[in-house]
């Protein structure tokens, strides 16, 4: 989990792009434990590398894009035990990224949920997660990709996220579901019997949903404002939610919610889709209890010189 949400934080960034293309070395080939076979010297791209972890929880290719990144495995331990400070996991330590049992390696489960919360606020790790089969290597010798996570198929509303298993640590299982707006994150760990992992799962999954209810106000993408644009090719632009706006509540419990916007009036091109222009705030009872993100909906191109003098003259004609 950690080293997919480096390496796609890495592209959004623009450090990296999943084209790029990534090369096996001798110590990734060598890893042991759930792999996809890489050779030493065989290239796939950074995507393709990202499926091999998603999906067929591949160490070789842990390994092989942790050194992409960060230039040698060491650094990049370093950079996921920087990036765990600072998503707040304080009884976590990385010594490697692919898992294998180590003295020094550990973690918990508040970590664990943490650390799935926040992989979900990364672009497209949903994406990865939530792919069943991949035809990895189709030639010569044909390799057919399983997701380990086998909710995807036995559980509906599933899209992700890890499974992981050592001797040491048995059976491991941070998973996430969505249904009906509600989605939930749990977190399974040291299971020593054969899909215990998931049993358990589903019945943390099915307290959840029965107790549990989202009370949405506002969908991902649903248009909250509209915002005054200067010096664009437009006047106006969209503000929508970056995702659904609401709160999770007991079921059967009444409440009352209302909104309050706390968002640019005024804003001046270039914009990008996707810019932040603030917030809608979620009050239960008159007290707040939740904020989600307005974004732009779409790109705006500021105006050329003519078109901005033209424009004044036309505010200043109307104001006359």
């Amino acid at each position: 989990i950690m080293t997919m949400i480096l390496a796609l934080e890495a592209t959004e960034s623009g450090k990296a792009s999943l084209d790029d293309p990534v090369e096996t070395s001798e110590y990734a080939a060598d890893m042991g434990g759930s792999q996809v076979y890489l050779y030493a010297g065989e290239t796939r791209t950074l995507h393709e590398m990202l499926i091999a972890i998603a999906v067929g929880s591949g160490n070789d290719a842990s390994v092989a894009v942790g050194e992409y990144l960060a230039g040698s495995n060491d650094e990049f331990i370093k950079m996921m035990n920087e990036k765990a400070k600072e998503i707040g996991m304080k009884n976590t330590n990385f010594v490697n990224c692919h898992g294998l049992h180590d003295e020094n390696h550990y973690t918990s489960a508040a970590d664990m949920a943490k650390l799935a919360f926040y992989a979900l606020s990364v672009p497209k790790f949903l994406d990865y997660t939530s792919i069943y089969e991949y035809d990895f290597r189709p030639e010569p010798k044909p390799l057919k990709l399983w997701n380990t996570n086998r909710l995807l198929k036995w559980y509906d509303g599933t899209d992700g996220m890890k499974t992981g298993s050592t001797s040491a640590a048995k059976r491991n299982l941070v998973c996430t579901v969505e249904r009906n707006g509600l989605r939930l994150i749990s977190v399974v760990l040291g299971v020593d019997v054969v899909n215990g992992h998931f049993t358990e799962t589903m019945k943390l999954m099915n307290y959840g949903f029965n107790r549990f209810e989202f009370a949405g106000l506002y969908q991902s993408g649903d248009k909250i404002a509209n915002v005054r644009v200067g010096k664009g090719k437009i006047d106006t632009v969209d503000a929508v939610a970056a995702k659904n706006v609401g709160i999770t509540k007991m079921k059967g419990e009444e409440i009352q919610l209302d909104t309050r916007l706390d968002v640019k009036n005024y804003i001046e091109a270039p914009l990008k889709k996707g810019d932040k222009l603030g917030e809608v705030v979620v009050l239960k009872q008159g007290q707040e209890v939740n904020r989600v993100d307005l974004l732009v909906a779409q790109d705006v191109e500021k105006c050329g010189f003519f078109r901005q003098f033209v424009k004044m003259l036309r505010t200043v004609v109307l104001a006359v």
